[in-house]
């Protein structure tokens, strides 16, 4: 069963985007934070576009096979839709741990062949790996693709998060690649101070520096230009915010 009476971070990033796949519990969260915060939705937009643009990145380099880790609710346009822009036959599969979002994923993204949904936690990444190699999603001599939107500052230090990227390295074939956003904990502090509101909420947050986040993709040649604001990923022109989400594209050589 669901509990529509609990707060979920995939459904405020989703309200952020404009989608309709939230709750009263969900858009009140994401209202207190835009009354702060009111960049937070442009920013959310922002990073969904260093998500299509890491995308097109690795299908323009031949990339056939792509993971999107930690996927969220589908919103338009969804990694398929990208990828299969450049190559129809591209192969996607969509993971999270929310049975919630899986749901919304198989209603609306899994129909097309080549395109599945998974139920798994990033925390558990030899799980998902077994998944994807049991069922035959993902062939792991070939180069793969691999997104975490969002996804590394949930994962508290504890967790592993390094132990969990490398994981998924450790199984990767030259060529592939990894494509992450991480929230800095170089942003202004009145921002910080606003997002800790989550950790009253079972989204608890860990931000990052700079270093931290690229340490994680260590065994990966960074893509220019590096580690760095996601605005940096997409247009010279785009406005600073307060709030810093850091992106970054590795690729294992």
């Amino acid at each position: 069963m669901f509990d529509f009476g609990e707060l979920s971070s995939a459904r405020v990033y989703d309200y952020l985007l404009g989608g309709k796949d939230n709750y009263e519990i969900d858009r009140d969260l994401a209202c207190q934070m835009l009354s702060r915060a009111p960049e937070l939705k442009t920013l959310a937009w922002f990073t969904r576009c260093f998500m299509r643009r890491a995308v097109e990145m690795a299908a323009d380099a031949g990339i056939r096979q792509f993971i999107d880790l930690g996927s969220g609710i589908p919103s338009s346009p969804n990694v398929h839709e990208v990828a299969r822009g450049i190559e129809p036959s591209a192969r996607v599969v969509y993971i999270d741990y929310d049975p919630l979002v899986v749901s919304h994923c198989v209603a609306l993204l899994a129909e097309p062949p080549g395109v599945a949904a998974l139920l798994g936690d990033v925390r558990r990444p030899h799980d998902i790996l077994d998944q994807l190699t049991d069922r035959a999603l993902i062939d792991f001599d070939e180069p793969v693709a691999i997104t975490l939107v969002s996804v590394l500052h949930y994962v508290m230090d504890d967790e592993h998060p390094a132990e969990i990227i490398a994981a998924f390295r450790d199984r990767l074939a030259p060529g592939s690649y990894m494509a992450v956003t991480h929230g800095c904990s170089d942003s202004a502090p009145e921002i910080l101070q606003v997002l800790a509101g989550t950790n009253d909420t079972s989204a608890q947050v860990a931000f990052r520096s700079t270093a931290q986040t690229e340490a994680f993709l260590a065994g990966f040649e960074l893509l220019e230009p590096g580690v760095v604001p996601v605005q940096e990923w997409l247009r010279p022109d785009l406005p600073d915010t307060r709030m810093v989400m850091l992106g970054a594209i590795g690729r294992k050589p």
